[in-house]
């Protein structure tokens, strides 16, 4: 009785809310003929590190599979005596170490209780280095008036204070040059000036701050054991402090610092050096924390109109690029700053740091080029008509409050999957970038970030969300006796979290193959409406940005056509006798509001959208 009872309350478990992860489909077709048949691909949503209080934390670094690298999982099959375990999704015989030895089934680590799907790691920290602290560079945009940049000075002090002692802080001011401050110089202020109309190289960055080859270090995930504040001395120490030493100079420069001193001519925009200040800050983040968790805060207040990343001439009598320019091709500056900010992101991939960026103006300042730098980074952006705005404040402090309100930001992550044999992985489409790990059960065609197993996230907080697709291999097996086999999909997520530690969050999980050759019931009935209707809309959104004339409407429709009439059941021209499974009732009405929403309509289209969103049913 006790046995049933306890198996009664692991099945009552909310397995998704612990694992976060939902599926399309939670029963999965044999075959690739019979999987394009089901019209809503074969993806998941997941929350890399969505935090629940059931999750079981190990306090020790996990079990790989010799072969596929797969981490030791609840699912399996594990011989007590012999000592060894053997890989659901490769087959391959492992042996334990030496501290496992002690284990036996009524002595089992934590990760390989069944109710446990998701466990989380904290890795031991290395001996030799002090836990990095979270860092932050400020980049602040001084071409506004007196108001508005009193407004985001007054910000970043607050959001100064609310940093933990310990964190990191750098500063870069911006106009028509590129100021870096040296904050560890608090006899004088001491700046370091970039000219802002040309582009300069990742070595002249280095060689002007004193940060040539001679102080530069290797890639690490830390710091060394004598790194003074957790860092090395040798010239870093200068432009990153902690927030305890530096929050009273970094006070008085504010208070000091003006706007832009350079003319602005009659009829002209101010001289803004974006693009400048943005590459200057991360060569200094490269040269200082490679492989170690940083965020660039950048607080601009118009568009870039000097040097690198420009979207905009000087004159005001040139308006900025809208839609029916970028569809036309006749925004000049669009493409080739679109290249330097995919560059500028690539160097942040690749060290591990992220672009987070808040604009607050009554003009446009050049999100659409710079969102590839977010984006690829997990960066977040928040848009307000002026930084006093109450949408600006409160956005600002939420991202560095801490305790329940927090946003639970992480750092410098990666995701890697593994799939049973037979399954595919076409790509994801969120905030994260390839890091080209080719494999057996990488898919050739390609969806979001793909022809990968593993991601990189530079930045990632409680409620990152990514979704992956899946496909099957052509060659999948539909023999009787391979029907009732389970299929195997684990997520692994290695992440730094705001104290500095090393992270790795496991999630094994295990679906059931049907032949939906034979029926469909069984297959409708693992069916999730709400997860269909999202991946679905990221799809849409991806399609819109990357396919050229897609005409949105028109595919959702087709799609919901085709759906409704493989799984629909109805007389022909007898529109009444339509009906749908319980399952599946809500997917037309989550369809529907998204075809007519912003997110899909042009907005000179929506002169219709008060009517009722009901659905009528004409014909089939």
């Amino acid at each position: 009785m006790a046995e049933m009872a306890d198996k009664a309350k692991v099945e009552e478990m909310d397995w998704e809310g612990i694992d976060g992860v939902r599926m399309t489909w939670n029963l999965w077709p044999r075959t690739k003929v019979e999987a394009s048949k089901c019209v809503i691909p074969l993806a998941a949503s997941i929350s890399p590190i969505r935090r629940h209080p059931l999750i079981l934390d190990l306090p020790y670094a996990p079990l790989d599979c010799k072969t596929c690298k797969a981490l030791l999982n609840a699912f399996a099959r594990v011989d007590f005596a012999a000592m060894n375990w053997v890989c659901p999704f490769c087959y391959h015989r492992n042996h334990f170490p030496s501290h496992y030895h002690s284990i036996s089934e009524i002595n089992l680590p934590g990760e390989l209780y069944p109710q446990y799907t998701t466990v989380e790691y904290t890795l031991p920290p290395d001996p030799s280095r002090v836990p990095p602290p979270p860092v932050f560079v400020f980049v602040l945009d001084t071409c506004m008036i007196e108001e508005e940049l009193g407004y985001a000075k007054s910000a970043l002090k607050q959001a100064i204070g609310l940093l933990p002692e310990n964190a990191l802080v750098g500063f870069v001011s911006f106009g028509t040059q590129a100021h870096v401050h040296e904050l560890g110089f608090s006899e004088m202020s001491k700046v370091f000036v970039f000219k802002g109309n040309k582009e300069v190289t990742k070595d002249q960055i280095l060689d002007q701050l004193g940060l040539g080859s001679s102080s530069r270090r290797a890639p690490t995930s830390g710091f060394s054991k004598g790194a003074q504040n957790g860092f090395q001395s040798s010239g870093v120490d200068r432009f990153l402090l902690p927030a305890s030493e530096c929050e009273y100079t970094l006070d008085l420069l504010l208070d000091e610092l003006q706007s832009d001193q350079w003319p602005v001519q009659p009829g002209h925009r101010p001289q803004r050096c974006t693009g400048v200040a943005l590459s200057v800050a991360a060569g200094l983040l490269g040269a200082c924390l490679p492989g170690t968790g940083a965020r660039i805060v950048a607080l601009v207040g118009g568009p870039c109109t000097e040097g690198p990343g420009t979207i905009i001439s000087k004159d005001l009598s040139d308006p900025v690029r809208s839609h029916k320019d970028l569809d036309k091709d006749a925004a000049p500056y669009y493409k080739k700053a679109v290249k330097f900010y995919d560059s500028i992101a690539k160097q942040l991939v690749a060290q591990g740091h992220v672009l987070d960026l808040f604009a607050s103006a009554l003009d446009q300042v050049g999100v659409a080029e710079m969102k590839v730098a977010v984006e690829s980074t997990g960066g977040l952006v928040v848009l307000s008509e002026s930084f006093g705005h109450s949408v600006f404040k409160d956005s600002f402090k939420r991202m560095f409050e801490d305790g329940e309100h927090s946003l639970g930001l992480c750092f410098n992550g990666t995701l890697e999957i593994n799939c049973s044999k037979d399954i595919k992985i076409q790509g994801v489409i969120g905030p994260c970038s390839s890091l080209e790990k080719k494999g057996p059960n990488v898919a050739d065609t390609v969806i979001g970030e793909g022809n990968t197993s593993a991601w990189k996230l530079c930045g990632l907080d409680k409620s990152t969300c990514l979704t992956v697709f899946f496909d099957l291999s052509s060659t999948g097996s539909t023999a009787p006796g391979a029907l009732n086999q389970q299929l195997y999909l684990q997520f692994i997520t290695r992440y730094q979290n705001s104290e500095g530690k090393s992270l790795a969050r496991v999630t094994t999980l295990t679906r059931q193959w049907v032949d939906t050759a034979v029926s469909t019931e069984n297959l409708v009935q693992g069916f999730d409406q709400e997860t269909a209707a999202v991946v679905m809309a990221r799809l849409t959104s991806l399609k819109m940005e990357t396919e050229e004339g897609f005409d949105a409407t028109r595919w959702l429709d087709r799609t919901l056509i085709r759906l409704c009439s493989k799984f629909g059941e109805y007389r022909k021209d007898d529109p009444t006798s339509f009906t749908l499974k319980p399952y599946l009732t809500l997917f037309p009405q989550f369809m529907f509001n998204l075809r007519r929403s912003q997110f899909v309509q042009d907005l000179r289209q929506l002169c219709w959208m008060w009517l009722p969103l009901q659905l009528t049913r004409f014909f089939y």
